[in-house]
């Protein structure tokens, strides 16, 4: 067997560890340790890739940015800002029709905007905004699909851990990734709300609205997500601004949060301990998913099989955006059965070569931002499609009494507008990248 044939023959393998339920980042590591293994003939030899693996990965200064936008993430939770929010989007919407859930995927909105995980974000505005949608009468389908939608705001809008991967594995600019994915994930809030406003017009008794509220009310609830904002503007606006780098701007949103939420009266030294505890959980299991794809990923380049593709692709004449489509439906398929992280780490080092060696027209720099927010949409449907829609689990086992099969229903309309905005993306590149031009004219 050839390196290339045990290289293809290595992904059945992966696929098959996972369905029998290892864990993705030990599969990885397995797969990628015995197809070394085999290249190498001499195990000790792939020991020892393994060690300078290790540590080069994790000494490498960018992967700092995850823990601490984890940990920002962790004291908005102390600091009820997430009540804040939901509060203030349903003082404005709480009255229209569907207003209470559209309030909730408001609230995921902005959330999402100082948290940067779609399963926090989720979790989160599940405890605040479900006892709510109960009260005023919301079949468990809608409440649980909207939240569990909304949840996936949390890796779209910026920041976003996944982003900092995806512009780490690619070397592209994170500032203009976060900026290139602003407009497309105001657009997923929209096209979430959509979704809400047509269900309840359909059924017009699933749900009761609220009293409008009084415009002292609102802006008094709106006075209250001054942190929200406050934070947001210093960590986006801070590095595109260039006042801080990435990094530094985690650093300084996470301090942000924190004085925030020790403001509140929520942050006990209980409270501390275990935002430190939870962000150290959360960091560990990413890292190890990174370690298992980086191994798994060595071994595909001593294979030379992501090279080899490539150059094949290029060779083709296959037509780009016809590659692009059966590249978008492959993320789909898969992010049925595997977690966006994984599935970045694991299919970006291969797949963005063979993307960038066909011409969409666009420069490099302006198709590395398109591709990745195409790419993370993609992924984050697959938070809310089964069997493994992690955020419909999370939300699901908050209510329980309603059954997942209900929630997976009720999320058809949601993942029908997902891939609606996938494709007027495709269509209208400028959609994405026109923030980021003008603000590269601007400055």
């Amino acid at each position: 067997m050839t390196d290339v044939e045990l290289a293809l023959w290595s992904f059945p393998a992966l696929l098959l560890l996972i369905f029998l339920r290892v864990p993705i980042a030990l599969a990885m590591l397995l797969t990628g340790f015995a197809g070394s293994w085999l290249v190498t003939g001499a195990p000790m030899m792939t020991l020892n890739q393994l060690k300078t693996l290790s540590y080069g990965t994790f000494s490498n200064y960018s992967f700092s940015i995850i823990p601490l936008f984890l940990l920002m993430g962790q004291f908005a939770t102390l600091s009820g800002m997430s009540a804040a929010l939901f509060r203030a989007a349903e003082s404005f919407l709480g009255h229209r029709r569907g207003g209470v859930a559209m309030s909730a995927i408001g609230a995921c909105a902005g959330f999402g905007a100082i948290c940067g995980s779609s399963l926090a974000t989720a979790a989160t505005m599940g405890q605040v905004a479900l006892p709510e949608l109960r009260r005023y009468g919301y079949p468990g389908s809608l409440a649980t699909a909207a939240l569990a939608a909304g949840g996936t705001l949390g890796i779209l809008i910026p920041p976003s851990v996944i982003l900092v991967i995806y512009a780490i594995l690619t070397e592209q600019n994170i500032e203009k990734l976060f900026v290139a994915a602003l407009v497309p994930g105001l657009l997923a809030a929209l096209g979430y709300m959509g979704a809400i406003a047509v269900w309840v017009r359909i059924w017009p008794n699933d749900a009761a609205v609220r009293p409008r509220a009084p415009w002292a009310e609102r802006l008094r609830t709106l006075a209250s997500v001054w942190p929200v904002a406050t934070i947001f503007l210093l960590v986006v606006g801070g590095i595109y601004l260039g006042v801080f780098t990435p990094t530094e701007a985690a650093a300084v949103g996470a301090a942000g949060a924190g004085l925030a939420a020790l403001a509140s009266g929520a942050l006990t030294w209980r409270g501390l301990g275990d935002a430190i505890l939870g962000t150290a959980s959360s960091t560990a299991m990413i890292f190890l998913i990174i370690l298992g794809a980086g191994l798994y990923n060595s071994f595909l380049a001593l294979t030379q099989l992501p090279q080899i593709a490539a150059a094949w692709v290029g060779g083709q004449g296959f037509d780009p955006w016809l590659a692009l489509a059966l590249v978008l439906l492959f993320y789909l398929v898969f992010g049925c059965v595997m977690d966006s992280l994984s599935m970045v780490l694991l299919t970006v080092p291969i797949i963005f070569p063979i993307m960038l060696a066909l011409d969409f027209g666009m420069s490099p720099d302006d198709f590395g931002l398109w591709f990745g927010v195409l790419v993370l949409i993609v992924v984050e449907v697959g938070l809310i499609t089964p069997p493994v829609g992690m955020n419909l689990f999370i939300i699901n086992a908050m209510a329980r009494e309603t059954p997942i099969r209900a929630t997976w229903g009720g999320v058809l309309p949601f993942v029908t507008t997902d891939i609606a905005r996938i494709a007027l993306l495709v269509a209208f590149p400028p959609i994405t990248l026109g923030l980021v031009r003008l603000l590269d004219a601007l400055g």
